[in-house]
């Protein structure tokens, strides 16, 4: 097939993974496609918004973006530019929301094929795709909040809905901020078990 000859032996596997993950709802395909590329997912964000906190969150968000898309995505380009993109995305929509001080986003990262994939951002208000993203991952998050443990749906509440910082968490809690991000760091790993959870969550 001619799929064979244009993409690496890696995204030919990617593609595996896919049909596996989308056809057979096979779980484990999804928390191997998670396992191969949440840290680089993850570095490019924190690139983008410096800060690992802010980086972890847009990083759940990424995938569970992507593993809600997934049977939308078509193999003209490797999975990882496809991630990639979604993820810069999201990002790009967080830094216009904050109005972050960041590094240049005029920068690009190699994908599975050798091919750079640039990042170009125009200092505009918000397309109406981008509107749609935003209001997709703010429903993916209300979902994801309704499965996890009491203790932890306040945390996620004010950190994702009231976008406030861990700072102003543990002065509203009147808790250690060490115990908030402790906290926290929890619900996001519960959360990145939901993403991966196709069948219930997804």
């Amino acid at each position: 097939m001619e799929i064979n000859r244009q993409f690496s032996d890696k995204a030919l596997h990617d593609f595996s993974l896919i049909d596996k993950a989308t056809r057979g709802g096979d779980e484990n395909a999804f928390a191997e496609l998670m396992e191969r590329y949440k840290k680089p997912v993850y570095h490019m964000i924190l690139k983008m918004v410096r800060n690992v906190d802010d980086a972890e969150d847009l990083t759940i968000e990424a995938f569970a973006k992507a593993f809600k898309n997934l049977k939308r995505f078509k193999k003209d380009y490797t999975f990882s530019t496809w991630l990639f993109r979604i993820a810069t995305n999201n990002a790009i929509d967080f830094i216009r929301k904050k109005k972050l001080e960041t590094y240049s986003l005029n920068t690009s990262f190699t994908d599975d094929a050798g091919d750079s994939v640039n990042i170009d951002v125009e200092d505009n208000r918000l397309t109406p795709d981008e509107e749609t993203i935003k209001t997709q991952k703010i429903e993916l998050v209300r979902m994801f909040v309704t499965k996890l443990p009491a203790k932890y749906q306040r945390l996620v509440k004010l950190r994702y809905f009231d976008e406030l910082s861990y700072e102003e968490i543990a002065k509203e809690l009147d808790a250690p901020l060490g115990t908030v991000k402790a906290q926290l760091h929890r619900a996001r790993e519960l959360m990145y078990d939901l993403v991966k959870d196709k069948k219930q969550h997804i």
